[in-house]
């Protein structure tokens, strides 16, 4: 048993999280895998445990707008609004007061920039206490319902003048359906999954549900179950949380980067991909660092990389320094909000994928192992 297997192990035995998967790859292939824990009463965790990948989703996503902006479908700076109809019809709430919320015209039209870095104005509850405060006045359905009308969220800022984590990768991707005339999962499976060989990635697991991890939230006397599954048959699967997946067939993305779009004999993306995928987006503006969680339930407050100053790539947080004793400035991370997590090196080469599935996200006794997780692995394989 290695340290890193010894790591996870005590984890899962202190109940710091109620199971794992987790792998570690460079360019070339798998340098480590290992799994603790119950998946559910049948089997225990292993290379087979499929997870629900929540906002690990936006990461594919992602990538898929990013095919098209190479094809020259479309490019960032490209208005929402040309492309997806009714787009423009969202408005900013500037408050909510005893008459309800008020509403005006945005200052300037949304982009796919925007959408891809969070600088849209669309927001998660979970993270936004005025779009939390909405919802609570205006429980209408929202982006977990299956239905189109899901995404009406209204802005919570002008686009650009603001970051706050939210839905923009759906929206993003709803722009890729309307350009190519594929449905999103099927453009997905064509062009990502099918050359990157992810045969253990999935919209709908009803064949393989003997496989799928239990969903738990922590309590204070335990673990208890939770229902926490991605809208099965969707008017549309959106691209910021609706996929599930192992914790190897996720690695094949990050080697995806490491190899900048290049998966065995196949190139999924090119240069100009690679650079926006991996460069800041954002300019000289900085993501907050914390983000406040506004439902502790839901998430925990989230420090990225023990505070480091982050910025927003079209795909994912970069860190713009390193991390003593851990990963490279410029390394690329994010997670799923129950608690599946990944970061890609691409300096020393070196990504890794870890994979529970319980609440809340970024969980500190949890966040505790996956930091000394990450020590032994420069520890290991880049000393």
């Amino acid at each position: 048993m290695s340290i890193l297997d010894e790591i996870i192990a005590g984890g899962v035995e202190r109940q710091d999280m109620p199971c794992v998967v987790a792998t570690v790859v460079d360019s070339k292939g798998v340098l480590w895998e290992g799994s603790a824990g119950r998946a559910n009463a049948q089997h225990a965790a292993g290379p087979e445990t499929v997870f629900r990948l929540w906002s690990m989703t936006k990461a594919i996503g992602s990538i898929a707008a990013m095919i098209m902006v190479e094809r020259g479908a479309m490019s960032l700076e490209t208005p929402v609004g040309d492309v997806v109809p009714g787009f423009d019809e969202l408005q900013v709430c500037e408050s909510i007061g005893p008459d309800g919320p008020v509403f005006r015209q945005p200052r300037r039209r949304a982009t796919l920039r925007h959408l891809l870095t969070h600088t849209s104005g669309l927001a998660y509850a979970a993270f936004d206490q005025k779009m939390l405060d909405y919802q609570t006045a205006f429980p209408e359905p929202d982006h977990t319902s299956g239905k189109l009308s899901g995404f009406n969220y209204p802005l919570m800022f002008d686009p650009g003048e603001g970051f706050t984590y939210g839905i923009g990768v759906d929206w993003a991707c709803r722009m890729v359906q309307c350009l190519d005339g594929r449905t999103i999962d099927r453009f997905v499976t064509d062009e990502i999954m099918s050359p990157l060989e992810m045969e253990n990635s999935f919209f709908e697991v009803d064949t393989v549900r003997e496989r799928l991890v239990d969903a738990v939230q922590r309590q204070p006397d335990g673990y208890v179950p939770m229902a926490a599954s991605p809208p099965s048959n969707p008017e549309f699967y959106g691209m910021g949380h609706s996929m599930y997946g192992t914790a190897s067939d996720y690695a094949k993305m990050t080697r995806l980067v490491l190899n900048k779009g290049v998966f065995g004999e196949h190139r999924v993306f090119g240069d100009e991909a690679y650079q926006l995928l991996t460069t800041s987006q954002i300019g000289g503006q900085l993501i907050p660092n914390p983000i406040v969680s506004c439902i502790p339930s839901v998430s925990a407050d989230i420090e990225l990389l023990d505070g480091l100053p982050m910025t927003a790539t079209a795909g994912f947080f970069r860190n713009e320094a390193a991390a003593p004793g851990k990963r490279s400035a410029g390394s690329l991370t994010w997670g799923g909000y129950m608690n599946t997590h990944y970061w890609i090196d691409p300096e020393k080469n070196v990504a890794a994928v870890v994979m529970s599935q319980f609440c809340p996200f970024y969980d500190p006794p949890f966040m505790a192992v996956l930091d000394q997780f990450e020590r032994q692995v420069y520890n290991l394989y880049r000393p």
